[in-house]
């Protein structure tokens, strides 16, 4: 298969690759793939949903780096001291930034509480609530969207600085990409716009009331930004002779701290990046509806890909395997 017929694949599909928007790969350090569906442009952007994630922990491995995080094992509590914990709690206390990095902090309850979340003031503080547990610490991973809120607040925290201004002067400028606004607005009809609309959206981010970015979804980019952050990650951390983020902390971020069950394709997990395969060095940052950053260091290449929302699409990981790869081999 070459990129006309992916390209004509695509535009002919009726089932999982039928929201496809964008597809953009980096190889080599060369763009050797660019294209668009749906009436997308290269430089549109997308509500990339959970690939939100993956682009929080590079945020937090920054962090880290430039020492405002002094330890991936420091206490959560130790940035909330304004934080007045519920009455009876203990577990709180011992949850660290590593275990938000893995998807291992316990949790209250057995669902996420959207609604008293996202119809809150502050978003971050709303979900510290539901932090903790009669259960303690068990190591056990828990997927949690709004659990990695804390995360950005921690970065805020720590840095003194809004997470998405943050991001821009580290991440997004470094790398030649255009800052994020924020969204602003936080309803509920607002909200299902934002996830359900299918046209393409500004390159913002949403935010809280308190102008904190949503940490677990709602970071909107173009599959070429998600191929430069790939390529980055691809390079260690360096991206045009420049260190974004250090080379060590990117190999603990796609290291596998986690074999994941059947839910999530048996894939490993490291600090909000997945390990697709055991054996190979492939890391990706997913999202729902098929968003993700592809990267593949055995065949030095990164892929993103954008889609509009469609239910029951989580893992592209094998369709850019199986159907990307071989084109831009060609």
């Amino acid at each position: 298969m070459n990129c006309k017929q992916l390209h004509d694949l695509i535009s002919r599909s009726s089932g999982n690759e039928s929201n496809i928007c964008q597809i953009y790969a980096i190889k080599g350090g060369c763009v050797v793939y660019d294209d668009c569906w749906h009436g997308f442009s290269t430089e549109d952007a997308m509500n990339v949903n959970s690939v939100t994630k993956g682009v929080m922990g590079l945020l937090a491995g920054i962090a880290l780096d430039e020492g405002c995080i002094d330890s991936i094992d420091r206490k959560v509590m130790d940035y909330f001291p304004d934080y007045t914990v519920k009455r009876g709690e203990k577990t709180i206390f011992d949850v660290t930034v590593r275990h938000l990095l893995t998807m291992t902090a316990p949790y209250k309850g057995k669902s996420e509480p959207w609604k008293k979340v996202c119809t809150s003031e502050d978003w971050t503080l709303a979900v510290l609530d539901y932090l903790g547990g009669r259960n303690g610490i068990t190591g056990e991973f828990r997927y949690s969207t709004l659990g990695i809120q804390i995360l950005a607040g921690i970065i805020e925290r720590a840095t003194g600085e809004k997470c998405i201004d943050y991001a821009g002067r580290k991440l997004f400028e470094p790398l030649g990409l255009p800052k994020r606004i924020p969204h602003g607005g936080s309803s509920k009809e607002d909200q299902f716009d934002f996830f359900m609309n299918k046209n393409p959206r500004k390159n913002e981010w949403y935010t809280d009331p308190k102008g904190s970015v949503t940490a677990g979804w709602g970071l909107c980019m173009s599959a070429r930004d998600m191929a430069v952050i790939g390529a980055m990650v691809l390079g260690g951390g360096r991206y045009n002779g420049r260190v974004i983020v250090s080379e060590e902390y990117i190999k603990e971020m796609t290291a596998p701290h986690i074999k994941l069950g059947e839910r999530f394709g048996f894939m490993n997990y490291g600090y909000l990046w997945y390990r697709p395969h055991d054996d190979r060095e492939v890391y990706a940052a997913i999202g729902d509806s098929g968003n993700i950053i592809y990267v593949n260091k055995e065949s030095d290449v990164s892929v993103g890909i954008t889609g509009t929302f469609k239910p029951r699409i989580f893992d592209r990981v094998e369709f850019i395997e199986q159907k990307v790869l071989p084109s831009i081999a060609q």
